[in-house]
């Protein structure tokens, strides 16, 4: 049985953890290739039109792999602990999947509590559905959390050393799906550098303590992606020039979390930058063109 992993949503958090599980099992899998232009269109025709743009790429990743691989790896997502949960995006995906491709096949697992050993057992029941043993399974398992980690670590060591740049800095404050997609975030990414400043991103601070931190810009927020966000913009206040809330439309957790920061944050200049299928690259280029103007001013 071969598995097909598509490049996007929780494929840019946990895309080592599942890679190295198949590995480890030697279960073949294919992953799709980085998004592009032909995904969108796809994606943007099996979706209604008010699904988010992330959502519409990840079934244009979907519909690539159908063809190529006898199931799709689609997780369901739901919450870390009780307060914290993730968008409902990630609850529904297996059922969307379902819905939108007659007859697919789908291996998933779910994650729904913080309790020690959830997603290792979930990850055991996966593997009991590819015919595989639990001693190997757990091995496996073992073997890929720690190379999520060490993937985990080197985003975090790489940022944290652009931090310590004398370029100008700029925090860019997204999800992971959006940071680490070439469509979205790398092009943002790509401009920033293009015009001698530095990009910097929330995974140069460290989960936990951002987590921590949600409680200096709000201590009601919920969503645990937000959350992490909100944390690392606290903890980045002294140590960056300026922050980019980059938003792929419409989410609706990102539009709460943004409203907040821009309404508690004001020792630092932002920008807040909504990512949609017309976005074109001379238009995001003058906009962080002109917010990096701003921030060096008159040379």
């Amino acid at each position: 049985m071969t598995i097909g992993i598509p490049r996007a949503l929780a494929y840019h958090r946990c895309g080592v953890l599942w890679e190295t599980f198949f590995e480890e099992l030697d279960v073949p899998y294919i992953v799709s290739d980085e998004s592009n232009g032909a995904y969108l269109t796809s994606g943007r025709s099996l979706t209604v039109d008010e699904s988010c743009l992330p959502l519409k790429l990840y079934m244009g990743h979907a519909e690539s792999l159908r063809s190529r691989c006898d199931a799709l790896l689609v997780p369901r997502l739901e919450r870390l602990s009780r307060q914290r949960e993730f968008c409902v995006r990630f609850w529904g995906l297996p059922d969307t999947v379902r819905a939108t491709f007659d007859g697919v096949r789908l291996l998933t697992y779910e994650r729904k509590s913080a309790t020690p050993g959830t997603e290792g057992l979930a990850f055991l029941q996966m593997a009991r559905a590819l015919g595989k043993g639990q001693i190997a399974a757990a091995k496996a398992y073992r073997v890929a959390q720690s190379r999520q980690q060490e993937a985990d670590f080197r985003r975090f060591s790489e940022n944290r050393a652009h931090l310590r740049a004398r370029a100008p800095k700029i925090l860019v404050a997204a999800q992971s799906y959006i940071t680490y997609d070439p469509m979205l975030g790398g092009t943002v990414k790509d401009l920033i550098q293009s015009l001698g400043a530095i990009p910097v991103f929330i995974e140069g601070f460290d989960r936990i303590a951002s987590e921590k931190a949600t409680h200096h810009i709000s201590k009601d927020l919920y969503w645990t992606l937000n959350r992490e966000i909100l944390g690392a913009i606290h903890l980045a206040r002294s140590k960056v020039d300026g922050i980019i809330l980059l938003t792929a439309f419409p989410c609706g957790s990102d539009c709460l979390a943004n409203e907040l920061v821009l309404r508690r944050i004001k020792d630092l200049p932002i920008i807040q930058i909504l990512l949609d299928e017309h976005q074109s690259i001379e238009g995001l280029r003058t906009r962080i063109e002109s917010f990096l103007d701003m921030i060096q001013g008159p040379m």
